[in-house]
């Protein structure tokens, strides 16, 4: 049994629903209190879980403008821990990540290990890139070192490839399955393909390309809906799911809960 099935209970299907925590500390739309943030996340959580999700992650997405790993303040990790121990204790054996923008890396790794978490969601894995925040370099060396210095190697590490919301200009050359196996090589433990920006759909092909390119588990990591719902998880091992399930689709906005329930009462006809 691979790692992907036992910690999600199901090797093709996986559906991660998105808490997008509200903005932290520091960050330009920032206007209520952690006591408040972490409420309203676990809030999230719960619904999430009663309406049937399979896994969760946490991400900081509400901190926009984003900045660069070495710029993002300590409180930013210090927040992000506090809710996902919330969480965590509210529900000890789900799965739950974290991704922390932009590119902070390390500092989930390090939220991960704090509170108990059981992967991570990193960017710039391998080949340099040009996000909204700048050039991110590539980070796997370090990254896995830290893992290791930590030890966190219970935490896994799934890396975007080619992502979203950058420009790849500079490794145009490389084929996205060529990362993919670069990512490999490089000993990620999954990789996730996504569209051009949030909620934008993945391209079915590049995901096949993907797949066939590597033997480590293949997330979609954008625009999954009701609509390519069938496609999609019979194309990956499961997939991240923001946008879709918040009101209206925007994922500014709450969690629609009667959407998460629908989606997942169609999800249940892929899992195995």
């Amino acid at each position: 049994m691979s790692w992907f099935q036992r910690l999600f209970g199901h090797n093709r299907g996986v559906v991660i629903g998105m808490i997008h925590v509200q903005a932290l500390p520091g960050t330009p739309h920032h206007s209520t209190s952690i006591a408040e943030i972490v409420k309203k996340a676990c809030l999230e959580a719960k619904g999430y879980v009663e309406a049937g999700i399979n896994a969760l992650m946490l991400e900081n997405m509400h901190d926009v403008p984003y900045v660069q790993p070495d710029q993002l303040g300590p409180e930013v990790t210090a927040s992000m821990t506090a809710v996902s121990c919330a969480i965590r204790q509210m529900y000890p054996d789900l799965p739950i990540g974290v991704q922390v923008l932009s590119a902070a890396n390390q500092q989930a790794l390090a939220v991960a290990q704090a509170a108990g978490l059981n992967f991570i969601r990193a960017e710039g894995f391998v080949f340099s890139h040009v996000g909204d925040e700048g050039i991110l370099n590539a980070c796997a060396g370090e990254l896995l070192r830290y893992r290791r210095q930590i030890g966190a190697e219970d935490v896994k590490v799934l890396t975007d490839i080619k992502k979203k919301h950058s420009s790849h200009a500079i490794t145009s050359d490389v084929s996205l399955a060529e990362t993919a196996k670069a990512a490999e090589f490089f000993l990620s433990d999954g990789v996730i393909v996504t569209g051009t920006s949030t909620g934008c759909p993945t391209s079915l092909k590049d995901v096949e390309d993907v797949r066939q390119a590597v033997g480590i588990p293949v997330l979609i990591g954008s625009g999954v809906s009701q609509a390519n719902l069938a496609q999609s998880l019979t194309a990956a091992n499961g997939c991240i799911v923001g946008s879709h399930f918040k009101l209206g689709g925007q994922w500014q906005n709450n969690v629609d809960f009667d959407r998460v329930r629908q989606f997942m009462e169609e999800v249940r006809k892929f899992q195995m």
